[in-house]
């Protein structure tokens, strides 16, 4: 009999979308879950309880990721022991004997099936079957060795969202190296405080990338961050722009098709450790230099299969986009989509360029099952008027996934209102630090209006209050009690992980802390509310900035956000900062109304202190806003770290506001 979930009981809860029972038995979760079932000799099969689920997997964890290995088929020498040091927060080791390679597993099934399909702003359209990228990677890895790259070094790529970067991760992970990225809108400053802490043998660049209806070139760049990383061998120019960047001082310049051409391609793959590297990310760096994240292979890899198959339900005939650059992990997360055989869609440049139907248009004409982007995104397209529904035909979407920040009620609603009232809204929340996600979705559950659906298989994920107590229905700091395959190995250039350590682990000991403010449901879903570092406590009382967005983003004069706490009187006082519609004006009025909505909406403790409207609100590269640089401004401390920001400038009106002196 299937289970049947419980009916929501918070007052504001509503189901917006039900799997039926067909959905739910065709689903790879399914599929996994009874194949768990008949391994351990269960009679009864699976009753349909993801929650049953869940917590066998974080009961018996090294039993629910050996499972999955073999029920992916993962490519490779298992080993063994399924873990070592287990329980250590860091040190645990999962599958400390395992041998495999991460483009191996990717590359599988090279046959005729379209394996990418990139699109530029500027209308170029390039597409790959996987036996053609497979050729290219073989190909690219032969010239790689020749230069001396093997397992353990570093590979660097300042590249856009093309497929040129698809074959340069797998091409390194070919050979058993290291690679790592970060978008072409980087400046010199934010690419080599990156690049220059992992000492890359090569780099890959490009001559720039088009961005709402311009052409960006970024030859210069290339060749001072060429010029400032001395470990470099040699320089891969990929001639996006078809400009031809300086680099006569450089000895060693190959051109990426040339490249490609110059030797017989490799026929093997080097197999490393599960827990080798395969990866390295770097945080935002709002806070000063980025730390390099670095993230294994196994635990890459099995994550991975896990949040697209069974959280995700992607499956070999589906098509995943999700808008993002080289420099956010959720680029990391997409191309795994190669493991199950499904298809990859690319988009290069600006989703809005020239109108708010750019992506839409591109999901009807490659029939997407899977359209990710960020929350913002979901904002920006609802308060342009655009309802894609209307305009397009997503017969074939299934999913919808937005991350970045949280989703709110009015944005789930529009989803269903604008876009499809079939999808399965997948609001999902994890991060570069573990690249993957410790909550999102779940396709054999129900969708609630401002919640996301379930903790991830594996993620012993718990809502910890101050004193380090599991709370239900409460506000608490998002924790992970155990250890899971996809924690970072290390930081780089952290040799005793006393960085590591105090990143994640210092406030409650031996526990994972993320940083999120959260609330667990009592059907088990999760509330993000905001991160816990930028919550704001007036008076004592600790409030998430996600409760005040999501009732000033509601008014229609208001087109952007951002909420910090200010020191003041010994106490906390809340600052709203907006960003105005055209036309509209600060007026007492709009004041007024702002403040309702909050008292209304949230609590009156929600009500800021000060509302003050702003020209821009200032936000990372992955479109995140910076809560914490404008705390820091406001406070007089020093941003350390700039070039982390997509729009810098904007910083300098939060500097010396009289406002703020009142």
């Amino acid at each position: 009999m299937m289970h049947t979930p419980a009916t929501p009981t918070r007052p504001d809860a509503r189901i917006l979308w039900q799997p039926t029972k067909q959905q739910i038995r065709d689903s790879n979760l399914f599929d996994f879950a009874t194949t768990v079932a008949a391994r351990q000799n269960s009679q009864e099969g699976w009753d349909g309880d993801y929650h049953e689920l869940w917590q066998w997997s974080i009961d018996d964890s090294p039993a629910f990721w050996d499972a999955l290995w073999d029920w992916q088929g993962i490519i490779g020498e298992k080993g063994a022991r399924k873990i070592a040091d287990e329980g250590a927060m860091p040190g645990t080791r999962f599958f400390p004997d395992a041998r495999l390679c991460f483009a191996e597993n990717m590359l599988v099934q090279a046959d005729d099936r379209p394996a990418i399909s990139a699109h530029g702003e500027d209308g170029r359209h390039t597409t790959l079957t996987r036996c053609e990228l497979k050729s290219r990677v073989m190909a690219l890895a032969a010239w790689m060795r020749t230069k001396g790259v093997g397992p353990g070094d570093r590979v660097a790529a300042y590249v856009p969202n093309i497929a040129e970067a698809i074959i340069i991760m797998l091409a390194t992970s070919t050979l058993g190296g290291v690679f790592s990225s970060c978008s072409p809108d980087f400046g010199i400053g934010g690419a080599h405080d990156r690049f220059s802490q992992i000492e890359p043998k090569l780099l890959f660049a490009c001559d720039g990338y088009h961005y709402a209806g311009k052409a960006l070139d970024r030859r210069d760049v290339v060749a001072e961050l060429a010029a400032g990383l001395p470990s470099l061998l040699a320089v891969v120019i990929i001639p996006y722009l078809k400009a031809e960047p300086d680099l006569s001082a450089f000895a060693s310049v190959v051109h990426f098709d040339h490249a490609i051409a110059a030797t017989p391609p490799l026929e093997t793959f080097t197999r490393v450790g599960f827990n080798d590297p395969l990866y390295i990310l770097f945080s935002s760096g709002t806070t000063g230099a980025p730390k390099c994240i670095v993230h294994g292979v196994g635990g890459t890899t099995l994550q991975h299969v896990k949040e697209l198959r069974l959280q995700s339900d992607v499956k070999p005939d589906d098509a995943l986009f999700f808008f993002t650059t080289c420099g956010w992990m959720m680029w990391n997360w997409m191309v795994s989509t190669l493991m199950v055989g499904a298809r990859i869609v690319l988009f290069e440049g600006n989703p809005f360029y020239p109108g708010p139907d750019r992506l839409w248009q591109m999901a009807a004409r490659e029939q997407l099952s899977h359209f990710g982007v960020s929350a913002k995104y979901i904002d920006a397209v609802r308060n342009a008027g655009y309802q894609p529904m209307d305009d397009v035909d997503l017969q074939k979407l299934r999913l919808v996934m937005t991350t970045g920040s949280p989703l709110s009620v009015d944005g789930f609603d529009f989803v269903y209102q604008a876009i499809s009232p079939s999808v399965q809204l997948c609001s999902i929340s994890g991060g570069t630090d573990i690249i993957s996600c410790f909550v999102l979705g779940c396709p054999t559950l129900p969708v609630i209006a401002g919640e996301i659906q379930v903790r991830g298989l594996g993620m012993a994920v718990a809502v910890l209050d101050e004193s380090g107590t599991p709370v239900t229905g409460e506000q608490g700091e998002l924790c992970c009690l155990a250890p899971f395959p996809s924690m970072p190995i290390k930081f780089w250039n952290d040799p005793d992980d006393a960085k590591y350590r105090a990143a994640y682990f210092e406030h409650f000991p031996g526990i994972w802390r993320h940083g999120d403010w959260a609330t667990l449901t009592e059907r088990n879903g999760i509330i993000i509310h905001g991160r816990s570092d930028a919550t704001l406590n007036p008076g004592g009382v600790r409030i998430g900035t996600a409760e005040i967005y999501r009732q000033v983003e509601a008014l229609d004069d208001i087109i952007e956000a951002l909420v910090v706490g200010q020191a003041w009187e010994h106490d906390t006082r809340v600052i709203l900062f907006v960003r105005l519609a055209e036309g509209s004006a600060l007026n007492a009025d709009l004041v007024a109304a702002i403040k309702a909505s909050i008292r209304s909406g949230a609590t009156p403790r929600h009500v800021p202190a000060r509302i003050i409207a702003v020209p821009d609100i200032p936000r990372t590269r992955s479109g995140k806003i910076t809560e914490l640089a404008v705390r820091d401004i406001i406070h007089g401390r020093p941003i350390k770290n700039t070039e982390a920001l997509a729009n810098a400038d904007a910083l300098a009106f939060f500097d010396n506001l009289p406002e703020l002196a009142e």
